[in-house]
């Protein structure tokens, strides 16, 4: 990339922003698409291929499995390629993968292709968080990361709608050829008008940092993914290995980062206090998604006796909010800072986990509704504007590392997330069947699941009300210039 004269990109009037941003967006929209897209699919693809839930779940557990193993390495990528080159690989990756899917004429190409496709999801992420960190100035950003935020929530949001509505009339592989013209197009688009940002420094690889990162996120993802299908549980020796072995080698992944002077994942990010208190809230914003996402859907196919059709549209209008309104929060992070925006809604956020904690079999479904669009437009309020404030804090030099953290964390937490809730609401519901005078009885068994969703939410709300402390020490963090090597302990923010 040529000399510029100014610090940021965006600033430069001969630069064009946005064709750039226009083919980042478009190819993230559709390759975060495809996260859901096949959820609702999983049960046509058991009747064509005619396997098992276990086996078909891999599309889901391999999916977070490959993301969880690629993106700590994106950072060493973002350092090694250029912007263009990581972009248009990325995106060839995955449309390869996507066709292959649509192709398949088995389930073990069908997966092949699957994983393919999570290669390039995994690293357009980062790619895209890095590109818009160099490209504009800390006060911009806020509006830029909203966009971004669209893109990861909206997108998320329909595809089970659209999944539904493909599977039901067009066919299953149409769920993969609908989305190839699409990417097809932003690799041309992309080859045409992006340009390369950031500094090529071509680190050194260190073997045996990635390979203690493989281990690591992908022991935890793989084993905690297992636990949370209903087939394993964390007692089962091989879930135990894996987990264990998982964090063992996380742990020796962090201590070998801190002794080197290329590390693969740099953790010395968590020297700076906002960035760290952005990776606690994003954490605690990841279990409460997956809280509802999950165990709502549970809730009322369960006890409020409703349809998965039913139950789907009515969490639609807060997904469909959440992606809205997270370029409306993006500009407002911009105007009035963090702390207006982050404490309100970790505040609301907390309130409402308490509210479903006290949910019935009576609970009314406008109740239902409601409660969803305080969760998603709280997180809208909080998840983006904490990820820029803790990016911004950071020197450049440090951004693919923190984007890599930020991004390695979905994965990770959607596992654990999706195993520990599963299975507090399973051990709830058998220690109230085995008190139960009838425990086979219809009634019992919705009253099992009631009281597995209360505890469920009060758990939650426990972990929220922790992420509303934290939000009280957010500030407007101050971008640190420094140009030497040595990470600065001296940070500082200003409220």
């Amino acid at each position: 990339m040529s000399e510029s004269k100014y610090e940021f990109l965006a600033d430069d009037p001969n630069f064009k922003v946005k064709p750039i941003m226009f083919s980042l967006i478009i190819g993230a929209f559709f390759a975060i698409l495809n996260e859901t897209l096949l959820n609702i699919a999983l049960t046509t693809l058991m009747g064509v291929f005619d396997i098992p839930a276990p086996v078909v779940q891999w599309m889901v557990t391999g999916f977070m499995l490959v993301m969880g193993i690629l993106i700590p390495i994106s950072a060493l990528l973002l350092q090694t390629f250029t912007t263009r080159q990581m972009f248009i690989g990325t995106m060839t990756v995955f449309t390869i993968g996507t066709t292959i899917s649509a192709l398949a004429p088995n389930f073990g190409v069908l997966l092949a292709g699957r994983l393919l496709q999570a290669v390039g999801t995994g690293l357009l992420i980062p790619i895209i968080f890095n590109t818009f960190l160099l490209i504009f100035p800390p006060e911009r950003r806020g509006g830029v990361m909203g966009m971004v935020g669209l893109v990861i929530m909206f997108a998320p949001a329909i595809g089970p709608t659209l999944s539904g509505i493909i599977v039901e009339n067009l066919g299953w592989r149409y769920l993969f050829i609908s989305v190839i013209p699409f990417a097809l197009f932003s690799i041309a688009f992309g080859w045409k008008y992006l340009r390369n940002v950031g500094e090529v420094t071509k680190p050194k690889v260190d073997i045996l940092s990635i390979a203690l990162s493989t281990i690591g996120f992908g022991g935890i993802v793989l084993g905690f993914s297992l636990a949370g299908e209903g087939e394993s549980s964390f007692l089962d020796p091989g879930v135990l290995t894996l987990i264990i072995a998982g964090v063992l080698s996380l742990i020796a992944f962090t201590i070998r980062q801190l002794r080197l002077d290329e590390p693969l994942l740099d953790v010395r990010v968590f020297k700076f206090p906002m960035y760290s208190i952005a990776v606690v809230l994003f954490i605690i914003l990841m279990i409460a998604m997956f809280s509802s996402e999950i165990i709502l859907p549970m809730f009322m196919q369960g006890p409020l006796e409703l349809t998965p059709e039913t139950a789907g549209l009515i969490l639609l209008p807060g997904a469909l909010l959440n992606g809205l309104l997270s370029p409306v929060m993006g500009k407002l992070f911009d105007k009035f800072g963090p702390r207006v925006m982050i404490i309100p809604a970790a505040g609301i956020l907390t309130t409402t986990m308490f509210t479903l904690s006290q949910a019935s079999a009576e609970t009314p479904i406008w109740q239902i509704i409601v409660s969803y669009m305080c969760i998603m437009l709280s997180i809208s309020a909080i998840m983006m504007p904490a990820q820029t404030n803790g990016l911004n804090e950071l020197p450049k030099k440090l951004y693919p590392h923190g984007t890599a953290i930020m991004n390695t964390l979905q994965p990770v937490a959607g596992a654990v997330g999706v195993a520990v809730f599963i299975s507090l609401l399973t051990n709830r519901q058998q220690t109230y069947l085995s008190q139960a005078s009838n425990p086979e009885s219809a009634s019992a068994m919705s009253q099992a699941t009631v009281a597995g969703v209360e505890f469920v939410y009060f758990v939650a709300f426990g972990i929220t009300a922790i992420g509303f402390l934290v939000s009280l020490f957010i500030k407007r963090a101050t971008p640190v210039k420094e140009e030497g090597q040595e990470v600065s302990d001296s940070v500082q923010t200003q409220s």
